[in-house]
């Protein structure tokens, strides 16, 4: 044979095998075929990646792997390979200088392939260098050279076994050398190699898995199985969870967005950019998805086309037996593919939307400290907070959705070409129908889009509102207002349900036209196709490929307007953010922090604060006291902002030298132990911190703490006092050992001899803080004379400043406010400070025991969580170690619960939507889906009509009935539109009431409740559960629903067409749904380990945003940047494997399907005999479905289940302990009680919990109608359990009180404590009008409140206001100052003018001047009330009528002020303390 002849043979031989290959029983390929293109594929493949993934592996380094003995296997079979393939090439060249003519490619395929092999070894050796521990270009190059060498392998069995063949005996040997070495590479290829050196995995106790397994445990997700197994046992923790991916962390995704984007407001040109920025950061990662997306796409269509030519398959009795196997097998390796590729497509999604997550939270937090207080005030805490939640999670679900917007045309333009090879133009028809549709559809998303937000608005009200409601909950309960602030939040409320329940109309229709649309399209094709001409017959194979299609098609049709209202919402997400994000900052270059000439600190400078213009120059010596004093509001705390550079500087010049701390005037405590509140992030210093804790008054308090300075402090530092809050915020100051000290009021909120003390220990000429520059605000006149300088300020402007000498001999306006204060002021005796330190000694003895109780009374976990008996009394707990003791906690986390959730959950919410409803929904689906199945099977039996002369006979009788029973499921469409409504306005039913109930009860519970549970725990409760319920858990009831019944739908066709796959479908049952238990159990508890570790990422935000001034005075906005960076990571922690955990039940699931398919074509294949087409379509078909439904079942019921876990949270507060009722019928008291308000206490005890110590024992004491009480007594001496007491907040534990003869334990609260007033100790306001706050119930007329503002000396500073009375309140009241928000307390008070008046150290936040004014008032006014006063500021009680002096809770003395004071007893002590004696 000479070379021309092969050559010949060579081009011909692909016409000729078709013979060969397929019209026979025993199919082979060419042996050219064989030796070209079965050689060049692996080859091609592996030069084609080589140059990306080269490029790749140069950008990402994960370090340097060592040699292991795997590696070296690799690579010396690379080599063999290499040898192997070169020994071919010489054996050729050797026989062709023997003048044996060979085939060029005998030639060119070794040569090609030993380079290659080349190749191969090189990559094996660069990843180990660049640390790759598993390669999936290797893994699959291997695969594809074994699935080649396969073919051929086989092929060379035949033809040895063929006898009289002659055959190569080396080229044969060396094939099977090759044959056996490429198989040994692929096993090696996987298993992975060990971790780079140096890399983080080494020396992280619980790393992901993930970069560590091999390529196939990646592509199917293995590597979470270890996690699901440990789940399934037992319940997961938190420590549990693997340390996120380095590339996922907070620190490696935030910082390229922040250099993006915090832009200095000069830069605002560019105002699109948002959108870049995050393409740049996370575009070429996002690309893969994008490849993996287009590749399933094509993919998706092979399974159309395999079961046209399967049903031709079946017509043809001809065809040889082995085409069903192998359209069979090439159908199921087609889907399993389909599936790898789908879930890499999703896994990379949603870890981008993770990622940028991530991001965005970083960003707002970042953005949130430097942003200026004019700014913070147009977005409110809560729409910062929503800012995180609700707009980064719109961000991430739009990952998963963005590359439809090309993928959906893309797979319509694929579906219609392949429609029309089918059926020709009558597919126009369908097409018509579908595109009428999406008009329809496109609407309804509109309309949905815009009542979407509609309901966003009310939610953010909702929940400002409930924020200010369990802020200022207190108050609420003194003032008995819970009722009007519950028509409040059920007001938004209603709005929000009715536009609730306009979208679920929507919905509705939505669904309506989803599951008739398909059926109306296969309708209106065929009828056409039938009806155009009488030659076009309807067989199986056009009938059923074009279903499939159809059914392809209905996807990305119903998915566009899904995309597209994704998409807007995003657009609008964007735009807030955007608008947040740009704006304005802090002018870090305000205020010049470094040294000045002469080593002095000065400032000079104007601001602009609502409408007041300061124009201020003053300099303070390094080293000096200067006080600063003034009236309410004159601008003494904005003085100390401008300090601080939080002030918008108009003009001038402020320097600072050195490094500053700051008291602010409303402490600011962390929810951390006491001493990290105190530290605040510097290193711990033992004597200083000793020190410090001393000079603040501090060591009773921790002795007294459960824990001492471990003790956790709960949100906003609910379980300490004013006062000892106050002290810790001094102490945080003095502990960080700065330059400037600016103390706002610090010592407003303590008693006289403790402020004494910190005075002399602290701040005063002999403190810890002598030699430090200070300025003092203060409204305490016995502080001036050992003041260096003293600033006098009115409106804004410095009217006076000098030494207390210099102002008296001015004799200006700041000599005549002294003599009329300052009376006994002068004669304050020094008293050394050894009585103090003595008296603070037996104080803290005193306290001791009392005190604990009010710490523990707080805490309803202590008792639980340690389990041991409670003891008697908690001074034995004292003396225990530390270390004991640090099991004490007093805010409960947000718990977890764990395992199933229970049936009762799902039985509550049927019986919420109303039993009839739910049964009759169950009804209409069941009706709807047998139609379906019903109109499906009529159409396999159309299909087999025989065929006459080319023409099938009653064509017209088919379509009708198949038109009859879709049109019977279009009544029963009107079913499903039923069913649809059904669900729907059941779910709002369900979710009014279960909202109604959560609000009542939280309303009802007593306060001690409040204590102990983070406002973030609630506030969760009230905005993500609640919005589960309103608005995901309905449709997730609807598709749970469908999908159910149609995956029994195709059971039931599969089995009746093939009734052997009854072996099959239970097993694959039983698999399926052990899997799904399997899972469900472990993404349950994910999911909630991921919402429990989301509140503290939002606490942690609140409490910034509340402290931010104080962050940034400290300069610790770093530590709270990577706190919260800690916070987010804890929370991706949960949600990371939650994902993993979900693509890896999908990929299994799937498989399942896959499965089904595989048998149902397979059992078809078998019983084709038996069977007609049309049978086969119908239950291939179904059976290509049921993988699509399967997968939903599986998201959709652990959906529910995850779901349904916030009724059950809704629940679980909605059955806590409540306090008494608000109105008793029987016994409530006369409208005109009391009378004359005369209290009397009788025998009367009060303790926090039932297992603690009494705070107030056997107090008897009768205080006749109109008297004038003063109640004193040191911090904690149960002065404020005494008011408690009288409002109920506590019941009695023994004894009683009686008002004007009726025992107030009998009547209802509301009639209790409407009749009562208090001016509480913190003055709450909420956001609203100035009207609202003054008169929630609209009970008194304008005039009335006017008088009641003029005698609570307001009038001027509300007629001044633009609004007047409608003037809003922002949010806590914070547009007006303590001082002022004190008077709207009290004009409270004069308005509801009832018998009996509290007053709890009201004035402790206002200047002397206005402190006077109060107390005129209320001697004016209530004259004839009984005024009960807890003072702080003895002179205001010098003229009551009889004075309670409290200790250990025990009344110790009472009598009139002069009777006291010569008894020489424990009031006396303390009048000498205020400089009164």
């Amino acid at each position: 044979k000479g070379g021309t002849d092969t050559r010949f043979k060579f081009r011909t031989s692909y016409w000729k095998d078709w013979n060969l290959t397929w019209h026979t029983e025993d199919p082979d390929f060419t042996p050219c075929f064989q030796n070209t293109v079965l050689v060049w594929i692996p080859c091609i493949y592996l030069w084609l990646c080589f140059p990306v993934y080269f490029l790749y592996l140069r950008r990402h380094d994960r370090g340097y792997i060592q040699v292991s003995n795997l590696n070296k296997a690799k690579t010396a079979l690379g080599l063999i390979l290499w040898i192997v393939c070169w020994a071919d090439l010489f054996y050729s060249f050797w026989k062709r200088s023997q003048n044996i003519s060979l085939a060029p490619f005998f030639l060119v395929s070794p040569t090609v392939l030993g380079i290659t092999m080349l190749l191969a070894t090189f990559l094996i050796q660069h990843e180990r260098i660049k640390g790759v521990q598993s390669s999936g270009v290797m893994t699959i190059f291997w695969f594809i050279s074994f699935l080649c060498a396969t073919v051929i392998f086989i092929s060379k069995i035949k033809h040895a076994l063929n006898v009289g063949a002659d055959e190569d005996a080396f080229h044969y040997v060396t094939f099977c050398i090759y044959f056996v070495l490429v198989l040994v590479e692929l096993i090696l290829c996987c298993f992975p190699e060990q971790p780079p050196l140096f890399s983080e995995t080494v020396n992280d106790p619980n790393p992901c898995p993930e970069f560590s397994s091999s390529f196939l445990s990646r592509m199917t997700f293995w590597w979470i199985t270890g996690l699901m197994i440990q789940g399934y046992r037992k319940p997961l923790e938190a420590k549990d969870l693997w340390s996120l991916n380095k590339e996922d962390k907070s620190e490696e995704v935030v910082p390229g967005l922040v250099e993006a984007l915090i832009i200095k407001p000069s830069q605002k040109s560019h105002e699109a950019s948002l959108f870049k920025v995050l393409y740049k950061t996370f575009g070429p990662y996002f690309f893969m998805s994008f490849l993996f997306k287009a590749a399933h796409d094509f993919l998706m269509f092979s399974g159309p086309g395999i079961l046209g030519s399967l049903l031709s398959f079946v017509y043809n009795k001809a065809a040889p037996n082995w085409q069903g196997y192998f359209y069979t097998v090439l159908m199921f390796v087609c889907a399993c593919l389909q599936t790898l590729i789908i879930h890499q497509y999703f896994h990379i999604c949603f870890v981008t939307g993770m990622r940028l997550k991530t991001a965005i939270v970083g960003v707002i937090y970042r953005k949130a400290l430097v942003i200026t207080n004019s700014a913070r005030k147009t977005s409110t805490v809560g729409e910062i907070v929503n800012l995180m939640s609700v707009d980064a999670q719109r961000f991430m679900e739009l990952t998963t959705y963005i590359n439809m917007i090309w993928s959906a045309p893309l797979q319509v333009i694929l579906a219609l070409y392949f429609l029309w090879r089918n059926l020709g133009p009558s597919v126009l028809a369908g097409v018509a129908v579908m595109i009428l549709l999406v008009p329809i559809n496109a609407v309804i998303a509109m309309k949905t889009k815009t009542y979407q937000v509609a309901q966003m608005k009310s939610k953010d009200n909702r929940i400002k509102l409930m924020n200010e409601i369990l802020n200022g909950i207190k108050v609420l309960k003194l003032y008995a207002w819970e009722l009007a602030f519950r028509e409040k939040v059920l007001k938004i409320r209603q709005k929000e349900l009715q536009v609730l329940k306009k979208s679920a109309y929507l919905a509705a229709m939505a669904t309506f036209t989803w599951v008739c649309a398909p059926f109306l399209v296969a309708l209106s094709t065929f009828a056409v196709y039938v009806m155009t001409d009488k030659r076009n017959v309807l067989d199986a194979q056009k009938a059923f490929v074009s279903l499939a299609l159809f059914n392809i098609l209905r996807f990305p049709l119903n998915m566009l307007p899904m995309v597209i209202s994704s998409i807007v919402e995003a657009s609008v997400s964007l735009k807030r953010l955007r608008v947040f994000l740009s704006h304005e900052e802090l002018d870090p270059d305000s205020i010049v922090r470094g040294p000045i000439k002469e080593g002095e600190f000065l400032c000079i400078f104007k601001a602009e604060l609502c409408a007041l213009y300061f124009s201020i120059n003053f300099t303070v010596p390094e080293g000096s006291l200067v006080a600063v004093v003034g009236q309410v509001g004159c601008g003494k705390s904005s003085l100390l902002s401008a300090l601080l550079g939080e002030m918008d500087k108009k003009e001038g010049y402020v320097a600072v030298k050195g490094s500053v701390a700051y008291v602010p005037q409303q402490a600011w405590v962390q929810n951390a132990t006491l001493e990290d509140n105190i530290i605040f992030g510097r290193e711990m210093n033992e004597s200083r911190y000793k020190r410090v804790i001393e000079a603040c008054a501090l060591v009773p308090d921790v002795e007294i703490l459960p824990s001492g300075d471990k003790t956790e402090i709960g949100e906003k530092g609910v379980n300490l006092s004013g006062g000892q809050k106050q002290r810790v915020s001094l102490a945080r100051a003095v502990y960080c050992n700065a330059d400037v000290y600016l103390l706002d009021d610090p010592l407003s909120a303590v008693d006289a001899h403790v402020g004494k003390h910190i005075f002399e220990k602290v701040i005063g000429p002999k403190g810890i803080l002598k030699n430090k520059t200070r300025v003092l605000v203060t409204h305490a006149i016995n502080y001036l004379p050992q003041m260096d300088t003293i600033l006098v300020m009115t409106d804004g402007e410095i009217s006076e400043m000098g030494s207390y000498q210099e102002l008296l001999e001015q004799d200006g306006a700041f000599a005549e406010f002294l003599r009329t204060y300052a009376n006994a002021e002068q004669t304050m005796e020094n008293s050394g400070n050894c009585e103090v330190a003595a008296l603070l000694q037996c104080e803290a003895k005193i306290k001791k025991c009392m005190f604990s109780n009010r710490q523990l009374s707080n805490s309803s976990t202590y008792s639980r969580d340690t389990g041991k008996p409670q003891h008697q009394s908690s001074t034995a707990e004292l003396q225990k170690p530390l270390a004991e003791k640090n099991s004490w906690k007093l805010t409960e986390a947000d718990t977890a619960k764990t395992g199933r959730v229970k049936a009762s959950v799902y039985w509550e919410y049927m019986k919420a939507i109303g039993l009839f409803m739910s049964f009759l929904a169950i009804f209409l689906f069941v009706c709807t889906h047998v139609a379906s199945l019903a109109s499906n099977y009529w159409l396999s039996l159309w299909t087999d009509d025989p065929v006459i002369n080319g023409t099938q006979q009653n064509t017209t009788l088919r379509l009708g009935v198949y038109g009859a029973l879709g049109i019977s499921q279009g009544l029963l469409a009107v079913s499903v539109f039923g069913y649809s409504m059904v669900v729907s306005i059941g779910g709002i039913f369900a979710s009014r009431h279960l909202h109604h109930n959560l609000l009542h009860s939280v309303l009802r519970s007593p306060m001690s409740f409040f204590d102990r549970t983070p406002s973030g725990n609630l506030v969760n409760r009230f905005s993500k559960e609640i919005d589960t319920i309103d608005s995901a858990i309905p449709p997730i009831i609807k598709m749970f629903m469908g999908s159910t019944f149609n995956v029994i739908g195709a059971c039931i066709i599969i089995l009746l067409t093939t009734p052997i796959a009854a072996v099959i479908i239970p097993p694959l049952g039983l698999f399926y749904f052990f899997v799904q238990r399997f899972y469900v159990a472990t993404s349950r508890q994910l999911k909630r380990l991921e919402s429990v570790s989301r509140s503290p990422v939002y606490s942690h935000f609140n409490e910034t945003l509340l402290g931010v001034s104080v962050i940034r005075a400290f300069e610790e906005q770093k530590r709270f940047i990577k706190q919260n960076d800690m916070k987010v990571d804890e929370n991706q922690k949960a949600y990371y494997p939650s994902i993993i955990a979900n693509r890896w039940l999908a990929v299994r699931l799937e498989y399942v399907g896959n499965c089904i398919v595989l048998f149902a074509a397979l059992f078809a294949v078998i019983a084709r005999s038996k069977l007609s087409p049309g049978l086969v379509g119908l239950s291939v078909s179904y059976s290509l479905q049921i993988t699509a439904y399967l997968n939903w079942l599986v998201r959709m019921s652990s959906d529910l289940e995850n779901n349904v876990v916030a009724v059950e949270r809704v629940k679980e507060y909605s059955e806590m302990e409540k306090e008494a009722e608000w109105r008793i019928e029987q016994t409530a008291p006369a409208s005109s009680w009391p009378e004359e308000g005369k209290v009397e206490f009788r025998g009367y005890g009060l303790r926090y919990r039932d297992d603690l110590d009494l705070v107030l024992k056997n107090i008897n004491v009768t205080i006749n109608g109109g008297e004038k009480i003063g109640i004193v007594g040191r911090t904690g001496a149960g002065k404020s359990s005494l008011t408690l007491g009288l409002f109920r907040i506590n019941e009695a534990a023994e004894g009683e009180i009686i008002i004007d003869g009726i025992n107030i334990a009998k009547i209802g609260l509301h009639d209790l404590r409407f009749k009562i007033t208090i001016i509480p100790q913190d003055p709450v306001l909420f956001s609203g009008s100035l009207r609202m706050n003054l008169d929630p119930f609209d009970q008194h007329s304008d005039e009335d409140i006017w008088r009641s503002l003029e005698l609570a000396h307001l009038k001027n500073f509300v007629s001044s206001l633009p609004d007047k009375l409608n003037h809003e309140c922002s949010e806590g009241g914070e547009n007006l100052s303590v001082g002022q928000r004190q008077l709207v307390c009290l004009a409270r008070a004069l308005l509801r003018k009832s018998k009996i008046l509290v007053l709890d150290e009201a004035t402790a936040a206002v200047d002397l001047e206005t402190d006077k004014l109060i107390q005129s008032t209320i001697k004016s006014q209530f004259e004839e009330c009984t005024v009960l006063t807890i003072a702080h500021r003895l002179n205001t009680i010098m003229d009551y009528t009889r004075v309670l002096v409290l200790e250990r809770g025990e009344v110790v003395e009472c009598g009139t002020p002069d009777q006291l004071l010569q008894e020489k007893g424990i009031f006396y002590t303390m009048a000498k303390d205020s400089g009164l004696v």
